[in-house]
């Protein structure tokens, strides 16, 4: 893996900001696109704009192709089938779509953990309201409690959990949590957003029903998503979401619903972002997940050891083997965002401060936010450095 040769392909890698360079470690929240996925969406709107399925000109059957291949790529990629991924607008469209299209009635159990994001927390309380299902929070302080997973499993309707964490990057025992869910006959919704962009995930090995991810956060456009589904899984699914294409016919007495993934993909979409993520998804293949694994952990574990060193607490492991890309810190008396603006203002380095959308986590432990570092392929140990001399710098200033 050739680093240099990969930055070379980041345009805003080239931009510089008073003169000096910048360090993009926020890849958690949106990761950089490279230029042959901006050159994808480039090529669609300036050769072939127009409506996939429903134009039968020329132009309409180029787009249809090029939509086509890109579903295909996407699916190859968690080894699944084309018919089996679902394009939508992000992974919080993909939950929901679950969450409202699920045959839920009132009384229903879903089991999620206590380390979710809120688009895994806030549909099941939505229904909760005004459903009248019943949400059960398992916990995860030092690991996750199988025991009272065993016991409520026994009675849900759904299990809903996320892979990685988005604010600590601890990574939940989700083959053990599929395998206990299907000894009871319960399905399995993931969420992957943090996990598809950095670590192989293979579908047929992992058998989860339901798969959600984030194009945005692997390379791809925004306004992009996927939710995979085992086919009759999907097919269960009632689409809370209907119009252009979504039906074969329809009368003004009756419809008749395609099959998936069409039928939860109403009106025209967004064509041009789907195939930069098609084109995104080859880069990331040709490129290889292991070796943008071990690029993480490096430059994580050098981080780590500083942080440390500078006195601050991390937010979950403190090996960082077993946070994948992510590092999430904080200390008593500094205050996140100020570190945050300092980091930005000095040297350019790019990082979220805050509770990053686990509000709940954070205000049940009495941790006012953390700085979050998100890592991926394009990141250098050079970087590292920039940013460990930057907070031994930013300490001295609190101590002022």
């Amino acid at each position: 893996m050739n680093v240099n040769k990969i930055r070379e392909d980041f345009p805003l890698l080239k931009r510089r900001i008073n003169g000096k360079k910048i360090v993009y470690f926020d890849s958690a929240c949106m990761s950089l696109k490279p230029k042959q996925v901006i050159n994808a969406m480039l090529e669609y709107y300036e050769l072939f704009p127009s409506c996939v399925g429903r134009s039968t000109h020329r132009l309409g059957n180029e787009a249809t192709e090029a939509y086509m291949k890109a579903r295909e790529e996407i699916a190859n990629f968690i080894n699944a089938r084309p018919e089996e991924i679902v394009f939508l607008k992000n992974a919080t469209e993909a939950i929901n779509l679950v969450a409202h299209s699920f045959d839920f009635k009132k009384g229903d159990v879903v089991i999620t953990t206590d380390k979710e994001h809120n688009s895994n927390m806030l549909p099941w309380k939505i229904l909760e309201e005004r459903a009248g299902i019943k949400h059960v929070i398992i916990k995860t302080t030092k690991h996750f409690d199988f025991d009272r997973f065993e016991k409520n499993v026994k009675k849900a309707k759904l299990v809903s959990v996320v892979h990685i964490s988005n604010f600590d990057g601890s990574v939940m025992p989700i083959k053990e949590i599929i395998e206990i869910a299907h000894g009871n006959d319960v399905p399995v919704l993931i969420d992957a957003a943090q996990s598809v962009p950095h670590t192989k995930i293979d579908v047929k090995k992992l058998d989860a029903d339901f798969i959600a991810f984030s194009g945005h956060k692997m390379l791809g456009p925004t306004g992009t998503g996927c939710l995979y589904g085992k086919y009759e899984a999907l097919k269960s699914l009632k689409p809370f979401i209907t119009g252009g294409e979504t039906v074969s016919n329809t009368t003004y007495k009756s419809y008749e619903m395609l099959d998936p993934p069409e039928r939860f993909e109403a009106g025209l979409q967004n064509y041009a972002g789907f195939i930069g993520l098609g084109e995104a998804a080859r880069y990331l293949r040709r490129v290889g997940l292991d070796n943008i694994e071990e690029r993480e952990e490096k430059i994580n574990r050098k981080i780590t050891k500083s942080i440390l060193d500078l006195g601050f607490s991390i937010i979950g492991p403190k090996d960082a083997r077993e946070r994948k890309s992510i590092l999430s810190f904080y200390k008593e008396g500094i205050d996140v965002y100020e570190v945050a603006l300092l980091l930005d203002e000095m040297a350019n380095i790019m990082v979220r401060a805050g509770k990053h959308c686990a509000h709940s986590w954070f205000n049940s432990h009495g941790i006012k936010g953390s700085v979050r570092l998100s890592f991926y392929l394009y990141n250098t140990l050079k970087e590292a450095e920039i940013f460990i001399k930057s907070m031994q710098e930013i300490v001295k200033i609190f101590k002022r």
